[in-house]
């Protein structure tokens, strides 16, 4: 019997089909035979619905596909048990590729998006509000051609404590240097290299990370910030306070999905009307469960149960 929930749209500007493979090993010159591919539907959004899917929660995605590479994608979707709202994007979807050797190195390359014409950003948006009833979790890169204010723009149109986001680039930096003064982002996550290039330095102690995280809730960047801190675990500020979720030891098979894992559980334990710091156990949970799988596997509902009860939550000091 599922759990009862409030529903969940997570959202992927740009997409990505996710190749990854086996090498015996990298190096330049000659020619590289790889092992048999196993191809993944992919992309920020797509892999935070893969994982609250994994984890039997009931998730809709709105993807912006394009192109023969996008009909494989959706494909690839709902043999996952996924049936995706699909956005027409321009152009074919992107491809990544990761590549680990026998060392267990992992070389991931990705490909850009299309580029977005004047207006389509637009439509994007007016489209996900239609489709949105409860939270909204918009994840990963934007294409060339979508503003730098979107997530903001999104926030507004939806209403305060509704969009958690988790960007990068120009968006990422929008939300620091410009904080909305209403209807912020409910929650924010970044991951320790985006935390210390947007606070110039290194945050080498969980307690560094917590003040940064303190001054950004403080600043209005969003309700709540959660920073990812690697094998560390994760940091979370907001109203009720600050902390630190530490993750368990566990052998590491391909870092790939971590970050989407952790969003994805944290978002689906909030839908179930559990507090956010218990949300931090299980997000920390899915994320060193997720290390724990191949190329761009995400986490296992079996391993995450496991490593539950070994995440120890700490308060942590204003």
């Amino acid at each position: 019997m599922q759990q009862a929930q409030d529903p969940i749209l997570t959202v992927t500007l740009n997409p990505a089909l996710d190749l990854s493979a086996r090498v015996s090993r990298m190096q330049a010159g000659p020619k590289l035979r790889l092992s048999a591919p196993v191809w993944e539907p992919g992309g920020g959004g797509v892999n935070v619905a893969r994982a609250i899917h994994a984890l039997g929660g009931s998730v809709q995605a709105w993807v912006a596909l394009g192109g023969a590479s996008g009909a494989q994608h959706q494909a690839l979707l709902h043999q996952q048990g996924i049936v995706p709202h699909v956005f027409d994007a321009p152009g074919d979807t992107r491809q990544s590729w990761a590549i680990t050797d026998n060392d267990s190195q992992q070389f991931r390359l990705q490909l850009p998006g299309e580029d977005w014409p004047e207006g389509l950003a637009v439509q994007a948006r007016r489209d996900i509000v239609a489709q949105a009833t409860g939270f909204v979790v918009l994840s990963g890169s934007q294409p060339d051609g979508v503003g730098a204010a979107f997530a903001q723009e999104l926030a507004q149109e939806l209403g305060a404590g509704r969009l958690i986001v988790d960007t990068s680039g120009a968006a990422l930096a929008r939300l620091m240097e410009q904080p909305l003064a209403q209807a912020r982002p409910l929650v924010l996550r970044l991951d320790q290299a985006e935390a210390e290039a947007q606070a110039g330095h290194v945050l080498a102690e969980a307690t560094d990370t917590s003040g940064f995280a303190q001054a950004l809730v403080a600043r209005g960047v969003a309700e709540h910030v959660c920073i990812a801190r690697g094998a560390d675990g994760t940091v979370l500020a907001g109203g009720a306070g600050v902390f630190h979720c530490r993750a368990p030891d566990v052998a590491v098979r391909s870092k790939v999905g971590a970050g989407d894992s952790f969003t994805g559980a944290f978002t689906l334990s909030l839908a179930r009307g559990a507090s956010f710091f218990e949300g931090l156990r299980l997000g920390t949970a899915a994320a060193a469960a997720a290390v724990m799988t191949d190329g761009t596997q995400l986490c296992r509902l079996e391993d995450v149960a496991q490593l539950l009860g070994a995440c120890t939550l700490s308060p942590m000091g204003a």
